[in-house]
């Protein structure tokens, strides 16, 4: 079996049309019916069905793809094999929001440069559910915010930034005071169920401070905007930027605050390891030794 017949399926039984499939996949609609027909005739079932505009899995269809991921996570292990303990082969990453635009295009850049043979696949999510998915295997490393507990032996973690809490204002309001503040004017609270919130909800019930809260979101960047509006004050940890442009925004330093801590959560063994051992030494050097700014031109 042709495994790049499998993955056409895959991509025509996710995304509903071989036309789309054929696009993510840099192919031709024919070519991917070609792959598809191959496939079927070899397995002599018919994978998907047409209803209305949408291509869908049979129940055929439906079992093989139970089947698939671990079939990809099997080639991607003989990859790795192959390489006789050379960085290479697909990684399963994981990523927080802030870090896919903060931390990892320099990461990746740097991976992608040091290491062509290693190829990555970035599932972004929060860092609770980041935390399960690398400890069921699903993931092989993720760019997250570290846990208040301990982790267990079989997986390593090395921060790279310390985050600290700040108040956020919008940049029209005087502040002389944050904490008589944050009792006065409406809160919008980050998500208690994230562990950067459970970190402010810590923060909040040290200091004793009873917040106006109106509304608790699991977007920075849209508490961000929101506040910057005039709707509210936040407490954010001050994440790596960019930020969201155009925002003119208050930004202060809390007393006697803990900071959040980012990092690079990864297995310590398996098939992969080189490659995971790859992908952690550019956390750790890109931060350290930030690659150059590409050059910018105005027209004047």
């Amino acid at each position: 079996m042709d495994i790049r017949f499998l993955e056409s399926f895959v991509s025509v039984a996710t995304h509903g049309s071989v036309a789309e499939a054929a696009r993510r996949l840099n192919l031709t609609p024919a070519a991917v019916a070609q792959r598809l027909r191959a496939l079927e005739n070899e397995l002599g079932h018919s994978l998907v069905s047409r209803v209305g505009r949408t291509m869908r899995p049979t129940a055929s269809g439906l079992a093989v793809l139970g089947q698939t991921e671990r079939l990809f996570a099997a080639m991607r292990d003989l990859r790795a094999a192959a390489a006789d303990d050379l960085p290479a082969g697909q990684l399963s990453l994981g990523a927080t929001a802030t870090a896919l635009t903060g931390l990892m295009p320099n990461i990746l850049a740097r991976l992608s440069t040091r290491f062509p043979h290693v190829e990555a696949f970035i599932r972004p999510g929060a860092s609770v559910d980041l935390y399960h998915s690398l400890l069921a295997g699903e993931l092989d490393a993720a760019v997250l915010v570290r846990p208040h507990f301990a982790m267990p032996k079989s997986i390593a973690w090395h921060t790279l930034r310390h985050e600290p809490l700040v108040l956020i204002a919008p940049a029209a309001v005087e502040l002389y005071d944050p904490h008589e503040a944050l009792e006065r004017l409406p809160f919008i609270r980050y998500d208690r169920n994230q562990w950067g919130g459970q970190l402010i909800d810590r923060y909040l019930r040290q200091h004793r401070l009873k917040v106006r809260e109106w509304l608790e979101l699991d977007a920075l960047d849209a508490i961000v905007t929101l506040v910057e509006r005039g709707l509210g004050l936040s407490i954010v940890p001050d994440w790596a930027p960019p930020w969201p442009e155009g925002l003119h925004l208050r930004k202060i330093a809390l007393p006697d605050v803990q900071a959040r801590q980012s990092g690079v959560l990864w297995n310590r063994s398996g098939p992969r390891i080189a490659a995971i051992d790859a992908f952690v030494q550019c956390c750790t050097t890109t931060l350290l030794d930030p690659p150059d700014a590409p050059e910018t031109s105005s027209n004047g």
